[in-house]
């Protein structure tokens, strides 16, 4: 396996974007945050590229920004908090405003921000056993690009976002969260397939009806409610609650598993949640 944290590779006008941390469930760190963006620049710019994919190594998506990197920071002023979610934010909306069609193939937990990097994408293609949610309300946190209004509407998103619950591919497709399942072992060449087809798609007729879908939802108001949310983050993120300094004591003394673990067990298993 290639130790770079993202790798690009370009197969018949696909761009494969892969976040690659396996041994850290391809959790999003500063420095993946930034690769992306890079990469995703430059692919915006080569005319090689048609559609791009964006997935995770191993048996994983993404289970979000990396916790154990924020506790270990020791952020603890919200204008700190703003300056660290408006990069992950410009992330965000850097895929959502790509000039090429995007599509997240998604295996295992997609979660948190990476959660809201899929639905970033066009399209999401996810295996039988994603999983999908934001569960940081848990532990004192909140979403910090919120698109979720925008692309499965109100009383849904306001359960997901207030539970912390974690949904199943099959749920995420009936609700409108995804486009397909499909079984494990296809997730690739499914995704290759449907890139492929909208591949076909003269150039320019991609570009200009991508524009035109971006300028769609941004007419009704989903940059601005994004931004006005990110600062919103941002006071979150600072705020106290006697439940948010355990969790970080527990990182710091325990290690993130430990700490999870006791985070969930007030909710219950995010795996016995699963619908």
């Amino acid at each position: 396996m290639d130790d770079s944290i993202v790798l690009t590779e370009v197969r018949e006008g696909v761009a494969w974007v892969t976040i690659n941390r396996p041994a850290k469930l391809n959790a999003l760190s500063s420095a993946v945050v930034s690769t992306l963006r890079t990469t995703l620049r430059e692919l915006d710019a080569d005319e090689r590229v048609r559609v791009i994919a964006l997935t995770g190594a191993g048996q994983n998506f993404s289970v979000g920004y990396d916790i154990a990197e924020e506790v270990e920071a020791g952020l603890s002023r919200a204008e700190d908090w703003h300056v660290q979610l408006t990069r992950n934010v410009d992330l965000s909306m850097a895929v959502w405003a790509s000039n090429k069609p995007t599509i997240a193939a998604v295996d295992g937990w997609c979660l948190a921000g990476a959660c809201e990097l899929a639905m970033a994408c066009d399209l999401i293609v996810a295996t039988e056993r994603a999983r999908f949610g934001e569960p940081e309300i848990r532990f004192g946190s909140g979403p910090v690009t919120l698109l979720m209004p925008f692309v499965i509407g109100q009383k849904k998103t306001n359960e997901l976002l207030l539970t912390g619950d974690v949904i199943s591919a099959a749920e995420a497709e009936r609700i409108g969260l995804i486009n397909r399942v499909v079984p494990a072992g296809e997730l690739v060449s499914a995704v290759q397939a449907l890139a492929k087809r909208i591949g076909v798609t003269p150039a320019v007729t991609l570009r200009l009806t991508k524009m035109a879908l971006v300028r769609a939802y941004e007419a009704m108001g989903l940059r601005g409610a994004v931004h006005s949310n990110l600062d919103i983050a941002a006071t979150l993120n600072a705020a106290y609650s006697p439940e948010k300094a355990e969790f970080g004591e527990r990182v710091s003394k325990q290690g993130l598993r430990e700490a999870l673990n006791w985070r969930d067990s007030r909710y219950g298993k995010l795996e016995s949640e699963s619908k």
